[in-house]
């Protein structure tokens, strides 16, 4: 009974994983033994994480060409790798700040088997793509560890991010730029030889900016209430970053938590349900419209002004316009949260 009892959840745990879904059936999701019991399945299961969200980019690339699609997967690669390596990096030499013990590392919260670099590994790339499964817990990471997961989500998840919605936020971004390049040198901007009028930014940035407004403001919601602070694990910045991660969770449809912050509330439920409804289908009604609206579109030859998106030069200009209007928007809270909860732990 017991074999079989654990093989049901089990089994539908790696569906949850390829599907981006993330749930599972016992509470510490995939840190139970039933669930990812070796160092090994710990690896197939994170790659299991971003296998479809990737191999949508290179669909995309089939579509429309594949060097438009290496473009996107180089950045979307780039800033995985860099995330990895900061979470990893802070876990395994920012312990011993919090421990309070020379030469330690943060191995609280985590399960011994997989260590620092597969719980890193794993929970980078769970609130890169939208999965929300966790193999450690992310309260217990150290400052630093927990603002890069953080800041994934807080970005769209659009480092290959969800099935299909990864893709279609990294284009908003892609069109995003293209628009502010066309500017800077006085030209229509376009994209795959269609115009991007202001019909189309209009939709860009209804998907760009709705998220992190409707994000902040509840999460501004949930500091004032009445209540909520006290029904906090921690205090100060560190609790200020729970209720943080919360919010950036139910507002860009990952489902991890910090721990620490107690959902089950009147507040919480009302106002995660309005934040998990408005970012989940406003964004993806304006790509729908922008996307009929770019298909009525005659395509147009391409000259010697037209700017080329296949190239270093614009991953590049991609590059910097995801950090300077994605992260931007959360640069103030995250000084509040993580960043000070890192400056007041030395």
């Amino acid at each position: 009974m017991a074999i079989r009892t654990s093989f049901q959840p089990s089994s539908q745990f790696a569906i949850s994983l390829l599907g981006s879904k993330g749930g599972g059936f016992f509470g510490a999701n995939a840190a139970a033994l039933f669930h990812n019991p070796t160092g090994l399945s710990n690896l197939f299961e994170s790659v299991a994480i971003v296998l479809l969200p990737a191999a949508l980019v290179v669909m995309f690339g089939q579509m429309v060409g594949r060097r438009q699609a290496m473009v996107i997967y180089a950045v979307m690669l780039g800033l995985l790798v860099l995330a990895v390596i900061g979470t990893t990096l802070s876990e395994l030499h920012l312990g011993q700040h919090v421990a309070g013990v020379a030469g330690s590392t943060a191995l609280e919260g985590k399960n011994v088997v997989n260590g620092i670099g597969l719980s890193a590994l794993w929970n980078t790339l769970s609130t890169a793509v939208s999965n929300g499964s966790v193999n450690a817990s992310l309260d217990s990471f150290t400052p630093l560890g927990g603002l890069i997961p953080m800041l994934l989500m807080q970005l769209g998840e659009i480092v290959f991010g969800g099935v299909d919605s990864g893709l279609y936020g990294m284009l908003s971004f892609v069109l995003l730029t293209v628009f502010i390049s066309g500017l800077m040198v006085g030209r229509t901007p376009e994209y795959l030889g269609k115009k991007i009028a202001a019909y189309d930014m209009k939709m860009v940035a209804l998907a760009i900016l709705l998220p992190p407004v409707l994000t902040l403001v509840s999460t501004g919601i949930a500091v004032s209430w009445p209540g909520i602070r006290s029904s906090l694990m921690n205090t100060g910045a560190h609790g200020f970053s729970e209720i943080l991660y919360g919010f950036s969770s139910m507002g860009n449809n990952n489902g991890s938590s910090f721990a620490g912050f107690n959902g089950d509330q009147l507040m919480v439920n009302v106002v995660g349900t309005v934040l998990m409804g408005c970012t989940r289908f406003v964004p993806l009604l304006a790509m729908v419209y922008l996307g009929a609206n770019l298909a009525k579109k005659k395509q147009m030859a391409i000259s010697s002004g037209t700017l080329r998106t296949d190239t270093g030069l614009f991953a590049v200009l991609l590059l910097v316009i995801i950090l300077l209007i994605g992260a931007l928007n959360f640069v103030p809270a995250l000084i509040l949260g993580p960043i000070a909860d890192f400056l007041t732990a030395r």
